[in-house]
């Protein structure tokens, strides 16, 4: 008699604009046959997950290929009470396109990971509305405001479990499939002989400064723009290099003490914060990633792998 066919979990790392990789490590995994039978997220890859756990993968994937620097930051409202941006508009948005629905009202089992803001606990939502559940797991603290969830303040799940492998284990998952967004950000984005002017387009000096440098904070050159010291990076590549120091010190804990089965891991290092009109980009690095791990995933799964009923 033939084993019966492991359950397959998928545990979508955080990375903000790089979590549209997610789109195309999952497309590659379908084409192969590899269906996971669970789906967990952290943050971006909360929201990604609960997309494909709707049936929506394609029509959200049509959305953010046609995202421009112009419509992200049109969706962004801001606010100095917990955060920059408010999120109300984005999620609004979100709502709109996609079916508000609970969390077991789902195709699939979902999860999503959020932090406590009082207690630095880790959070794992399970049941209630979907894009809430989403909205807490992806609240980066001082960017955008804590979502309140029955008497708890809610903030990123990235804070401490950036990709859930041990969520997917906890519901049943035989074998763990997780995309790590977080390797290789350590260094490569700004270096002690370059000025932020000479980054790529890609950087916070030039995307995420762009958003906030409207807000009165009066921070920096001008408005909190690039660094008026030759050499150093302005506040906000400080900030972001700091972000990907934690992410990528976070990551390889959790990992090391929770391993995943297979670790798909898209190179995104050139991606900013909130470079969430290059997703095409992203979504063909995440393509690529995912062909890397199919021999691996192929010999652990085996290669009669068929897609789940």
């Amino acid at each position: 008699m033939n084993a019966p066919r492991p359950r397959i979990g998928l545990a979508l790392g955080s990375g903000s604009a790089r979590g549209w990789s997610h789109i195309g490590v999952i497309r590659i995994l379908e084409e192969a046959g590899i269906v996971p039978d669970i789906i967990c997220g952290t943050s971006i890859g909360a929201l990604v997950g609960a997309v494909y756990a709707d049936g929506q993968l394609e029509k959200f994937e049509a959305w953010v290929r046609s995202l421009t620097w112009q419509g992200v930051v049109g969706l962004l409202d801001f606010t100095i009470t917990g955060g920059l941006i408010h999120g109300e508009k984005l999620f609004s948005f979100l709502r709109s396109h996609l079916d508000d629905k609970t969390i077991d009202a789902l195709t699939r089992p979902y999860g999503a990971v959020a932090t406590e803001l009082a207690t630095g606990r880790e959070v794992w939502l399970r049941e209630g509305s979907v894009i809430d559940a989403v909205r807490a797991s992806a609240a980066l603290p001082g960017l955008f405001t804590p979502v309140r969830r029955e008497s708890r303040l809610l903030v990123d799940g990235a804070l401490v479990n950036p990709v859930p492998v041990s969520l997917c284990r906890a519901m049943g998952a035989d074998v763990v499939i997780a995309v790590d967004l977080n390797s290789e950000l350590i260094g490569r984005h700004f270096k002690p002989d370059e000025t932020p002017a000479a980054a790529p387009e890609a950087a916070p000096s030039g995307a995420l400064a762009s958003v906030l440098s409207r807000l009165p904070l009066g921070f920096g050159g001008a408005r909190g723009g690039a660094s008026e010291t030759p050499g150093l990076p302005s506040i906000f590549d400080v900030l972001s290099m700091s972000l990907n120091i934690m992410q990528v010190r976070i990551t390889r804990s959790r990992l090391a003490g929770e391993p995943a089965d297979v670790l798909i891991r898209p190179r995104l290092a050139d991606f900013a914060l909130m470079d969430y009109h290059r997703a095409s980009i992203a979504i063909d690095e995440g393509e690529r990633a995912a062909r890397r791990a199919l021999p691996e995933l192929r010999e652990m799964l085996g290669q009669e792998t068929r897609p789940s009923p």
